[in-house]
């Protein structure tokens, strides 16, 4: 597939010719320009290519400015210091300069002109032709005047300009490669018996891998044989190392730590986790804000005025004013040169492309540019408690006995009838009858889940329910045998799964879901900023109350089933706030999707943070606060950026074009006006890297 690249923004890979989303520059065809790079990760993906592409183009575009340089002293020398210097030495030393240093320049003018567009490209190619040009004409005709100082200085001032510009953007990326060098080269592949090592790219869905102590996981897979532990702390920020055994799952990046296993090969290239994180993250960075949109459309009604108002100061100062040809064209071409919106173009992208940068170094996935501008908005924030608030892996606490049964009846016929469901709490029931050692039935019949209510079986006969009092009360269960001890569980913050056998009360088991640690810190933070906090969770209302009580909730959404969650958050809509929703289940993913800004748990499900636009690695709640900090410092970058390049552009052309000459004698020269376009594109550069001062708050 043919590939097209922007000379300034290479990293932007597009496989239609076009303009640059970044600069407006028009794109060019990528096989102009060498690349070799192995595709380490096995990926069909312009992420590693993108990357050498831009190297490669800063490179390039140093060594133009390089060669520029070494042309324009003598030029200059020749020019201000000697008097009546000979022309054709001048165009001798010009002519390389325009035809090599200032291609890139042509080349994309002349696409930009084939495609009827109007672009930087085109601004820039005007100034340095029409100073070129006319020189060598005046040249030809035998007259010693020149601006060919003018046309050498104007290419090279742009060129450190954008050279300036690819060197401060550079390390936007860094944590991306720093994702694609935790990709082992080679994989320890086991085959009829043997093992042997192969490159990580030519791994095969299904083949079985082995993983050493101090092995970097190859691909993701599924653990077949052994038990480990594997750090995954580059990969989702988890601190300790996590115990896997058969049937676990291993995430490409992350390295094992203690034991031998083998595993079979789920995902590779650019499935793998890893590959979507470094995706997600590039798509972002190549994503358009809303504020960058409108300067966009700004900036081609820039390039009009600049041609337009360079045409025109020509007009006035030779056919009005009555200035010199070499006046009223230095006048010309500074304002053309000045007018060009180059900062403007780069006002947000660098700032978006240093913010999703930090984000993902700091297991902060943003998905893109609009996202990563609207969290500042942000005004409530709706939080799924299993998850996101809690441990997620709920602990059996107290099992009691209603008359006729044992606490091992209760727990048995519990766990038999929670054996198909995959719920964190039927989960618990499970993991402590095997503490107890209780032999769990094998026959179990018409299993079916009852969503956001609890679980109905036929096990040994016996027609089981396991849920909530909701469930009991609608199949007409009397639970006073347990009144009491249901109310005292509630009134503890537990939650509570009654059983019923045949009809009748048998038991209740209650279950504990540890807070995060970092819960109750992040929450009173949250309203420190003035957002307003809603916990929402199909727990019963008691105990729903119990947690907000502790974790200082404003709003309590509880007894809430599945499909109902979205509800609840345009109910919160509806009353006018910009409202964002965190979780980390299936069950979350219609909420995730109706919320302004949808916040996944990344240790949650693939469907939540598919369905999300901002996913924490970490399943820290305080990652939430530093994704609102992160957003308002780019905004705030953003904002800085326009406002400088939009006065300095509206500024700069009166002057350029000779408003200061008849009253303080001032003129701005072509390639001064090249340095002063250039500064402000490095400042706007620089600004936005300084993004980067914000770090310090996301630790």
């Amino acid at each position: 597939m043919k590939m097209y690249t922007c000379p300034m923004h290479p990293e932007i890979m597009l496989d239609k010719p076009g303009s640059c989303p970044k600069c407006g520059m028009t794109l060019v065809p990528a096989n102009k320009f060498k690349m070799s790079m192995t595709m380490s990760m096995g990926m069909d993906h312009t992420g590693l290519a993108g990357r050498e592409m831009a190297r490669m183009m800063e490179e390039d575009i140093r060594n133009k400015f390089f060669f520029a340089l070494v042309l324009s002293i003598p030029i200059i020398i020749l020019t201000y210091f000697v008097k009546n210097p000979n022309p054709w030495v001048l165009f001798i030393l010009t002519t390389p300069v325009f035809f090599y240093s200032g291609w890139i320049f042509l080349y994309s003018s002349y696409q930009a002109l084939k495609q009827k567009t109007l672009n930087m490209s085109v601004l820039i190619a005007v100034g340095i032709t029409a100073a070129y040009a006319f020189s060598v004409l005046l040249t030809f005709l035998g007259n010693t005047d020149s601006y060919y100082e003018a046309a050498a200085l104007l290419i090279t001032f742009v060129l450190f300009g954008h050279w300036m510009e690819m060197k401060s953007r550079r390390g936007t990326t860094d944590a991306l490669q720093a994702l694609f060098d935790l990709v082992p080269p080679q994989a320890r592949l086991f085959k009829d018996g043997k093992e042997s090592m192969i490159s990580t790219s030519e791994v095969k869905l299904g083949d079985i891998l082995i993983l050493k102590p101090g092995d970097k996981v190859p691909v993701d897979g599924e653990i077949i044989e052994g038990e480990t532990a594997i750090d995954e702390s580059l990969v989702t920020g988890e601190s300790l190392p996590v115990f896997k055994s058969v049937g676990d799952m291993a995430i490409g990046g992350s390295i094992n730590t203690t034991g031998s296993v083998k595993f079979k090969a789920t995902k590779i290239g650019e499935d793998t986790a890893l590959a979507q994180i470094v995706k997600m993250v590039e798509m972002a960075q190549n994503s358009k804000a809303p504020g960058q949109k409108i300067a966009d459309r700004f900036a081609k009604y820039l390039v009009i005025i600049a041609v337009g108002g360079g045409a025109t100061t020509f007009i006035v100062w030779y056919f009005v004013m009555g200035e010199s040809l070499m006046m009223a064209l230095t006048f010309a071409i500074s304002t053309i040169v000045i007018a060009c919106p180059d900062a403007l173009g780069l006002a947000t992208p660098t700032a978006v492309a240093v913010g999703t940068g930090l984000g993902a170094k700091h297991n902060i996935l943003i998905k893109d540019a609009p996202t990563l501008e609207q969290v500042s908005k942000i005004q409530a924030i709706v939080l799924d408690k299993t998850g996101t608030l809690t441990q997620g892996k709920p602990i059996i606490t107290d099992v009691i006995s209603a008359k006729g049964f044992s606490q091992i009846d209760v727990l048995r016929l519990d766990a038999a009838a929670e054996t198909k469901s995959s719920h964190p709490l039927s989960q618990a029931v499970l993991e402590e009858a095997k503490k107890r050692k209780i032999i769990i039935p094998e026959k179990i019949e018409k299993f079916q889940n009852l969503a956001g209510l609890g679980v109905e079986a036929i096990v040994e006969g016996k027609q089981i329910l396991v849920g909530t009092i909701k469930l009991m009360h609608d199949r007409g269960i009397d639970i006073t045998p347990l009144s009491k001890d249901i109310d005292r569980l509630l009134s503890e913050g537990k939650t509570i799964m009654i059983l019923a056998v045949d009809g009748k009360i048998a038991g209740v088991a209650a279950a504990q879901d540890p807070i995060k640690s970092t819960a109750r810190a992040a929450i009173a933070q949250m309203r420190e900023q003035g957002l307003e906090v809603a916990m929402i969770t199909g727990d019963n209302t008691k105990t729903a109350e119990a947690i907000g009580k502790l974790l200082n909730i404003d709003r309590i959404f509880s007894e809430v089933l599945p499909e109902d969650k979205a509800k609840y958050v345009k109910k919160l809509q509806d009353e006018g706030k910009f409202v964002a929703m965190v979780g980390d289940g299936v069950n979350d993913a219609p909420a995730l999707a109706q919320a302004d800004i949808g916040i996944a748990i990344g240790a949650g499900t693939d469907v939540a943070i598919e369905t999300a636009k901002v996913v924490l690695m970490k399943s820290d709640p305080l990652d939430i606060l530093r994704a609102i900090k992160l957003s308002k410092a780019t905004v705030r970058k953003m904002k800085e950026n326009l406002v400088w390049a939009s006065v300095y552009n509206l500024l700069a052309i009166p002057i350029a074009a000779g408003v200061l000459y008849p009253k303080f004698g001032i003129t701005l020269r072509p390639e001064f006006s090249a340095l002063l376009m250039s500064v402000s594109s490095i400042i706007v550069a620089v600004n936005a890297v300084l993004l980067k001062r914000v770090e310090k708050d996301l630790v």
